[in-house]
């Protein structure tokens, strides 16, 4: 890959640890597109409307999703209570020569269908991961358990992005058990915006350190 155009997948530990944040985070800081093939749960629009309205990006940079599904729940459940079944030949990447940000539906055992896991897409996809995490009380097991299944598969990693409150020990464990470094610590923001994202990417110098480790994953 090339890192003046990275494409990259963001994949969280769970259920609400903050892959929307980071995703636009990534999309601001590498002028790149975004794209979340699964949406389920479509009360205020998606992630997809969200993070174009946050960052104010014109319609060609925000892909629309495969498949997009009403109820808040499992992609495979959600699209079942709408008598579908996802595809995933329908999932194939976009064909474009610019940076692209993917973002993921949950976590990496979530089934996309009854014979699908999440982790399978990924590994047909082949691209890099960003594993994102709560950096709190609990990050240790999930975090750990999603790194070896990433291992398990040779998917890479190209490093962690932890959510929250600054913790004093767990970057320090999880790069030490894991193996994998960590990109960024991100607080928690009262009230997200554009110019406060922009703020961390400089803060933490992102940009350099995400050029760097992918230079330094093989895949």
């Amino acid at each position: 890959m090339n890192p003046t155009y990275p494409q990259l997948i963001i994949c969280g530990t769970g259920t609400d640890v903050g892959k929307t944040v980071v995703s636009s985070l990534f999309v601001q800081g590498l002028n790149a597109m975004y794209w979340k093939p699964i949406q389920s749960g479509i009360e205020d629009g998606g992630d997809t409307s969200s993070i174009c309205k946050l960052l104010n990006l014109p319609k060609e940079r925000c892909l629309k999703e495969a498949y997009k599904f009403n109820a808040a729940v499992s992609p495979h459940w959600a699209a079942e209570k709408e008598n579908q079944t996802i595809d995933p030949r329908q999932l194939t990447l976009p064909s474009i020569t610019s940076p692209l940000i993917i973002e993921t539906a949950g976590g990496l055992m979530v089934p996309l269908n009854r014979q699908l896991l999440q982790i399978d897409q990924l590994k047909s996809w082949g691209l890099p991961i960003v594993l994102v995490a709560k950096s709190g009380l609990g990050t240790l097991n999930h975090t750990l358990l999603s790194i070896e299944a990433l291992n398990k598969r040779r998917i890479p990693i190209i490093g962690l992005v932890l959510n929250g409150s600054l913790h004093q020990d767990n970057p320090k464990t999880l790069k030490g058990f894991g193996g994998v470094p960590i990109i960024a610590e991100l607080p928690h923001f009262n009230k997200l915006s554009a110019h406060l994202l922009s703020e961390e990417w400089e803060k933490q110098n992102i940009g350099v350190r995400l050029e760097q480790l992918i230079n330094n994953t093989s895949y």
